[in-house]
């Protein structure tokens, strides 16, 4: 029976590796980190579901909303008086018309591929829907590591989706009233009012760090290491003042790096993360992988709860599933669907949905009143996870950057 069970799994493993394409270009220490994430998430896969899969009926539903919403934001965008200058003027070059044509979401496939550099400089305005003209912006930045940045404008956009996330947090570890560390970046992303915004509409109040993530990308591009080693412990220092300063900071966002950095640092000062007060961490980044979130369990947190989020400037927020021994540490995320949707797609294909477990690029839709973004390729790869009860659609795991670029791809403090 061992022997039949070792066997189905490493015919999955197999078949996962096929898809993959090629790993030379991978850098040795992701390759192994690949295959152990997939070791790990074929035999869960063999094994019976340890999570609750959303039935039929569920399912249904949520495409139904689904697709009744990205009706109803294709004629908020493509009427010409709610609409952006953007689409209104591209609508023009289209062979159909998307107020009379675009009736569900797997009507967007008519549209052409949603251009990475569409989203590079000015002037932004264009962006800005007509109904929304009235409206307080925010610009907000991406990495800008290559170049001019992406660039998305906000007015609620960022409130709204954290203020859901704060739906699937517990009480019992994020309590309401708790006082915050945001423990990330800072400067022209949303990431920093986002937290703050959250831990205020729980009705607490957040401490920011002060971090230049583009200054940590070009500190290991020119292969600075001590000036990369100064500068995290120059972030650490700020956090670990916050925490002893007597604010009562029970809840904290980091990324993976900056969470381990902490641990270690607290440990050499004899304490621990929930000694300092932390009940609850929510954190982000592509360093989140089974491996590493078990060890993080088991060696960092002492007795904190952590939740994995994937999100980013253009999709927002995606919770994931409970990160179990059981399954497998797997983390499985599902995107704030109808407002956002993540497709695993095909690497050739990028219309072609993967099978459940299949890997392929990530393929992004954005779908509200602020923005409307058909098809966006992400520069980030994974697998295709089953409908959540929680969450009745498609979500993903095993997140990782592209294996097509990922050697063109520093990471950074994420």
């Amino acid at each position: 029976m061992l022997c039949g069970f070792l066997e189905h799994a490493s015919l999955i493993m197999l078949d996962r590796v096929s898809r993959l394409s090629t790993f030379e270009s991978m850098p040795f220490v992701q390759f192994w980190s690949v295959i152990f994430t997939i070791i790990l998430m074929s035999t869960t896969a063999a094994k019976s579901s340890v999570f609750e899969v959303a039935n039929d009926t569920q399912i249904a539903e949520s495409k139904k909303k689904l697709d009744a919403h990205t009706a109803e934001m294709v004629a908020w965008h493509f009427h010409p008086s709610t609409g952006c200058p953007f689409w209104l003027e591209y609508a023009t070059s289209l062979s159909f018309d998307p107020l009379k044509e675009i009736r569900c979401y797997a009507d967007l496939t008519k549209f052409p591929p949603f251009e990475d550099e569409w989203l590079r400089g000015g002037p932004m305005r264009r962006w800005v829907p007509r109904g929304k003209a009235d409206q307080p912006l925010y610009v907000f930045e991406t990495g800008g590591t290559t170049g001019i940045p992406k660039s998305r404008v906000n007015m609620r956009d960022f409130r709204t989706d954290y203020e859901q996330f704060s739906d699937t947090l517990s009480e019992e570890y994020f309590p309401k009233g708790a006082n915050w560390l945001m423990l990330g970046p800072s400067g022209p992303r949303r990431l920093r009012l986002s937290i703050e915004h959250l831990a205020q509409h729980r009705g607490g109040m957040s401490f920011c760090i002060d971090l230049d993530p583009r200054w940590v990308i070009k500190l290991i591009q020119k292969g600075w290491m001590e000036h990369l080693e100064a500068y995290k412990q120059h972030c650490i220092d700020q956090a670990i003042t916050i925490l002893e300063a007597g604010h009562e900071v029970r809840c904290m966002f980091t990324t993976p790096k900056l969470l381990e950095s902490l641990a270690l640092s607290l440990e050499k000062r004899g304490t621990t993360i929930r000694k300092m007060g932390i009940t609850g961490i929510f954190s982000g980044g592509t360093e989140f992988t089974p491996q590493w979130t078990r060890f993080a369990v088991e060696e960092l947190l002492d007795g904190a709860f952590m939740t994995p989020t994937y999100g980013n400037t253009l999709m927002g927020l995606a919770a994931s599933r409970p990160v179990i021994p059981a399954d497998g540490y797997t983390i499985a995320y599902y995107a704030p669907q109808p407002r956002a949707v993540i497709e695993v797609v095909d690497f050739k294909n990028t219309n072609e949905v993967v099978p459940y477990g299949g890997t392929g690029r990530v393929k992004l839709t954005t779908l509200t009143h602020e923005t409307f973004v058909p098809g966006f390729l992400e520069r980030d790869e994974g697998e295709r996870e089953h409908p959540y009860v929680k969450y009745p659609w498609d979500g993903i795991s095993g997140v990782r950057p592209f294996h097509e670029l990922s050697s063109s791809t520093t990471v950074g403090v994420y």
